[in-house]
């Protein structure tokens, strides 16, 4: 009992159990989001705010062009040095104040043309507008989260994103209610905006009145080592929006929206499934490659990786597939039911995927930037073309087959690279 006691007292322990408990609130908001999405918008809905949610996955990186592990990896390099600490600060902060500025402008003077091209009209194109105006708190929230990760302050850090995620959902759930899509639209854009309070606030008070923010702290010499944490991320920002968008869109061009919507809608529940994999791979696998020396130790992550968190998920997936009408009409609505045919080949997709998970982070852990542009832009150029050809071919299913494709190739790809480590 003591050394149980002892365990439940450590640090990590609590961290990871708050990070466990993030992780569900969010999942849970998901799909109460989701519910209320399926309810209120229908299919052809769910399309749209989809195309809305990959435009906002991109705008995260442009925003702070990447430099999140960077601004992490520094700050908590120098903590205990105020000096060089408020020097990291300062670049940082008048980088990304340059970046949001140019990126406003570029919102609010082509946001016909971002209309258009999201959501095949101009009838949304106040959205990015509106967007212009919010880029402060956009990229305010995901700046001072990385300072508090940096800082070491966990607790602050899972706190603010349980609690943003538990008002944001209930208030993203009364605007669907109220006003549809327009009020997705919203809810969408007000969650950073919680984000950007709660996470001010916290490091206003280690930082107060913000001291870094003198001129004189700004180092240009800090650029390049800032930069060499954005590159890798570069390619995915890029190249996912993109891929998706086009995808979503030539479904909706060459089937209907409400088919867009069911492959969205399997697309978001995958993500939630996938989210405890994905959680699982940083907290625990991510470390435990980062400091493997040598081939012997390498093929102990890689091992217990595939003996015991692999043939769970398979599993899992095996369950899901048998539940999938229940689970559509519990967890959208009757509506959703015509997309229980696509099910079958998004798992088999998930189940590559999450065998090509822990080779991706083995490539990240050792920093191989070369590999992991190489196969990122390899993967998204196969699912491109293969998602318009299959569309073509067989219709709906067509997406999800050209998922599944993709990730038997890249998975293949990263074992015969990592063949040696197998």
């Amino acid at each position: 009992m003591d050394y149980i006691k002892k365990i439940y007292q450590t640090p990590l322990f609590r961290v990871t159990s708050l990070n466990s408990v993030s992780v569900v609130v969010r999942i849970l908001g998901g799909l109460l989001a989701s519910k209320m999405l399926a309810l209120f918008v229908g299919p052809s809905g769910m399309a749209l705010v989809g195309n809305f949610r990959n435009f906002l996955a991109s705008l995260d990186y442009f925003s702070v062009l990447g430099l999140q592990n960077g601004i992490i990896k520094y700050t908590a390099e120098h903590e205990k040095d105020s000096e060089k600490l408020y020097h990291v600060l300062a670049t940082v902060f008048y980088l990304v104040l340059a970046t949001v500025v140019v990126l406003s402008i570029i919102l609010f003077t082509l946001a016909e043309l971002w209309g258009e091209w999201i959501f095949g009209t101009r009838e949304y194109s106040w959205i990015f507008r509106l967007l212009a105006f919010s880029m402060p708190w956009y990229a305010g929230n995901l700046l001072f989260m990385a300072i508090l990760n940096g800082l070491g302050r966990y607790r602050q850090v899972i706190g603010v994103n349980i609690w943003s995620n538990i008002v944001g959902v209930l208030l993203s759930a009364v605007l669907i209610w109220q006003f549809g899509v327009t009020g997705a639209f919203f809810g969408l854009l007000l969650n950073p905006a919680l984000i950007f309070i709660m996470s001010f606030y916290w490091v206003y008070k280690g930082f107060p009145r913000f001291p870094f923010l003198r001129k004189k702290y700004y180092d240009s010499s800090l650029l390049h080592r800032l930069f060499s944490f954005s590159l890798m991320s570069l390619v995915t920002a890029l190249l996912a929006p993109i891929v998706y968008i086009s995808v979503r869109n030539t479904i909706i061009e060459q089937i209907g929206a409400d088919e867009a919507g069911y492959w969205e809608s399997v697309n978001r529940i995958a993500t939630y499934y996938l989210m405890f994999i994905s959680t699982l791979l940083t907290v625990h696998f991510l470390p435990r490659l980062s400091t493997a020396t040598d081939l012997s130790a390498t093929k102990k992550v890689f091992r217990s990786y595939y003996t015991g968190i692999v043939p769970i998920f398979a599993l899992g997936l095996i369950v899901i597939y048998l539940l999938r009408v229940f689970m559509i009409k519990m967890l959208l609505s009757e509506d959703f039911v015509p997309m229980e045919k696509l099910f079958f080949w998004q798992m088999v997709g998930d189940f590559f995927k999450v065998c090509s998970l822990i080779l991706g982070y083995e490539v990240i852990a050792k920093k191989k930037t070369t590999v992991f542009i190489v196969t990122e832009t390899l993967s998204f150029t196969i699912l491109y073309f293969t998602s318009h050809f299959f569309i073509g071919e067989y219709g709906i299913e067509g997406a999800v087959m050209a998922h599944a494709f993709t990730y038997f190739i890249y998975t293949c790809m990263l074992a015969t690279y990592s063949w040696k480590k197998l």
